[in-house]
């Protein structure tokens, strides 16, 4: 069964971003032939499900090929209609349809890169069965929130934890006694 996962930096403090949407906290770890990870962990997806705003954010960043490179579909959650381009898909209808349909398919793992909303949405519905979280060696003091009030308990089972020169610790679990959703 495919499992949507999460893979997210936040600072040490609980922040996924700075106000504003502002994402250049991250460049604190940056360090050349070190991607933590990332390239290893998007060999078992394909599937991504996103916010817009952290879309709109890599976008203007990177560029989409960062996302749609051709080999996976990307769903950007949002509340306008626009127009399909390659295989990224601007999706206005209820996440929980959404996630229903991709699990009910046959594929690799489905990535949640952000942003809060849309985590936050998920975990409602405990739709995320893995969590590698990278927290950064920064208190932001305020920001956008990874984790907000108001969705259920949920235990996790430690996987493992991995720390770099940097001074990032990469935290890697799974959902408990998960049921299945489909």
């Amino acid at each position: 069964m495919r499992k949507i996962c999460l893979f997210i930096a936040t600072s040490l403090d609980g922040y996924i971003a700075k106000p504003n949407d502002d994402l250049s906290f991250l460049k604190l770890v940056e360090k050349d032939g070190e991607d933590y990870g990332y390239a290893e962990f998007t060999d078992t997806i394909d599937t991504l499900i996103i916010g817009r705003k952290t879309y709109d954010y890599v976008l203007n960043e990177i560029g989409s090929s960062h996302y749609d490179n051709g080999k996976r579909d990307v769903y950007v959650i949002t509340r306008a209609e626009r127009p399909q381009v390659g295989r990224t898909i601007f999706y206005t209808g209820s996440i929980a349809e959404l996630v229903k349909q991709l699990k009910s398919k046959n594929g690799k793992n489905i990535y949640c890169d952000g942003g809060a909303e849309v985590i936050n949405e998920l975990l409602k519905h405990e739709f995320i069965d893995e969590f590698i979280i990278s927290i950064i060696p920064l208190l932001l003091g305020n920001g956008t929130r990874l984790f907000k009030d108001g969705r259920p308990e949920q235990k996790l089972s430690f996987i493992e934890a991995k720390t770099f020169e940097t001074g990032l610790t990469q935290l890697h679990y799974e959902q408990q006694n998960k049921q299945q959703q489909t």
